[in-house]
C-alpha cells in the first residue's frame, strides 16, 4: 500500500488504476495562472479611464482591500496630522490673543489656561481628545473662539475614529486567514469511479470548528471561438459537481473528494488523453461557506492548471484514512 502523505505537496505521487506500477506525476513547465493556488487573482484592470477616482468614491472599501502595511500607514498618518493641526490651532489662537506672553501671570485670564507654548498646546489638545483631563489645562469662559474651537474638535475627531477604527475592525474581522486551514491536493486526477469516468481532486478542513452550509463549485476557464468567429480568451464554463443531487453541499469533518463526470454534457468528454495534457485551461474551484466561530462568510478557492488523465491518488485507491483506535478518533494523513 502506498504510503500516504502528511500533506499536499510536490512529492505526492501517483498511481495508475491497475496500480501495477508507482510514478511521480509527470512535471509540466509553470505557466502564469488566472488565479493563484492561494486563492488570489492575477488580474490587472488597464485602459479604464478615471480608476483613481473610481477607488477614492469608495474609500472604505478600498482602505479595508489594501495591505496591512498601508492600513497601518494611513492610521498613524491621519491621527498624527490631525493632532499637529489642532493643536496648531489652538497655539494660533494663544499666539492671537497674547495669551503667550502672560502664561506666569495669575491675574491674566487666557483662553485655555496654562497653555504658553506649542508643546503645551500639543498636551491640551490629546488630554482633550482622549478625555484624560487631567485639570490643569482647560477652557475658560473668556473665550468664545476657543469653544466654537472645541466643538469642532469634538465632531471631527467622532467622524475620524468612527472612520479608521471601523476600517481596521472590518480588516481584522475578514475571514481570509480561515482559507490557510482549508487544504486542496495539489493536483486534480482523471479515473475511473463507480464506473464512470470522473475528474477528481480532494479538499480537507484542518480546524475542529466546522463550516457552515459549505458547497462547492468548480469553473473550468479556457479561450473558444464562436460559430461567429468572435475569440473568447477567458471563457467560464460551469462543472457539475453534484448541483442536481447535492453532492456540491459539503460536511468537511473528514476530508472529501471531489467528483466531476465526464459525461456527454462534460467539456472534457471530446477530449482525448494527449489533448488533456496540451489543453491550455485552468479550472478555479470556489468553496463558500459560513465560518462557525464568526459567521463571518468565506472564499477560499483554488486552481488546478493541469489534469493527470487515467490516475488516481493512492489515497483513492488503497487506504484514505487511518484509525487511531487509542484516541478513540479518526486520524486523517494527507
Amino acid at each position: 500500500m502506498a504510503a500516504l502523505r502528511r500533506k499536499f505537496g510536490e512529492d505526492y505521487q501517483v498511481v495508475n488504476t491497475n496500480r501495477a506500477t508507482t510514478f511521480s506525476a509527470p512535471v509540466k513547465k509553470k505557466r502564469q495562472r488566472f488565479v493563484d493556488k492561494n486563492g488570489r487573482c492575477n488580474v490587472q484592470h488597464g485602459n479604464l479611464g478615471g480608476e483613481t477616482s473610481r477607488y477614492l468614491s469608495d474609500l472604505f472599501t478600498t482602505l479595508v482591500d489594501l495591505k496591512w502595511r498601508w492600513n497601518l500607514l494611513i492610521f498613524i498618518l491621519t491621527y498624527t496630522i490631525a493632532w499637529l493641526v489642532m493643536a496648531s490651532m489652538w497655539w494660533i489662537i494663544a499666539y492671537i490673543r497674547g495669551d503667550l506672553n502672560h502664561g506666569h501671570d495669575s491675574s491674566y485670564t487666557p483662553c485655555v489656561a496654562n497653555v504658553y507654548n506649542f508643546p503645551s498646546a500639543f498636551l491640551f489638545f490629546i488630554e482633550t481628545e482622549a478625555t484624560i483631563g487631567y485639570g490643569y489645562r482647560y477652557i475658560t469662559e473668556k473665550c468664545p473662539e476657543g469653544i466654537i474651537l472645541f466643538l469642532f474638535q469634538s465632531l471631527l475627531g467622532s467622524i475620524v475614529d468612527a472612520f479608521l477604527i471601523g476600517c481596521m475592525f472590518i480588516k481584522m474581522s475578514q475571514p481570509k486567514k480561515r482559507a490557510e486551514t482549508l487544504m486542496f491536493s495539489q493536483d486534480a486526477v482523471i479515473s475511473q469511479r463507480d464506473g464512470k469516468l470522473c475528474l477528481m481532486f480532494r479538499v480537507g478542513n484542518l480546524r475542529n470548528s466546522h463550516m457552515v452550509s459549505a458547497q462547492i463549485r468548480c469553473k473550468l476557464i479556457k479561450s473558444r471561438q464562436t460559430p461567429e468567429g468572435e475569440f473568447l480568451p477567458l471563457d467560464q464554463c460551469e462543472l457539475d459537481v453534484g448541483f442536481g443531487t447535492g453532492a456540491d453541499q459539503l460536511f468537511l469533518v473528514s476530508p472529501l473528494t471531489i467528483c466531476h463526470e465526464i459525461n456527454p454534457k462534460s467539456p472534457f468528454f471530446d477530449l482525448s488523453q494527449r489533448s488533456l495534457m496540451n489543453e491550455q485551461f485552468e479550472i478555479v474551484v470556489i468553496l463558500e461557506g459560513i465560518v462557525e466561530t464568526t459567521g463571518e462568510e468565506s472564499f477560499p478557492a483554488n486552481t488546478f492548471s493541469s489534469l493527470y488523465p487515467f490516475h488516481s491518488y493512492p489515497a483513492l485507491t488503497a487506504s484514505f484514512l487511518h484509525s487511531s483506535h487509542s484516541q478513540s478518533k479518526c486520524k486523517f494523513l494527507y
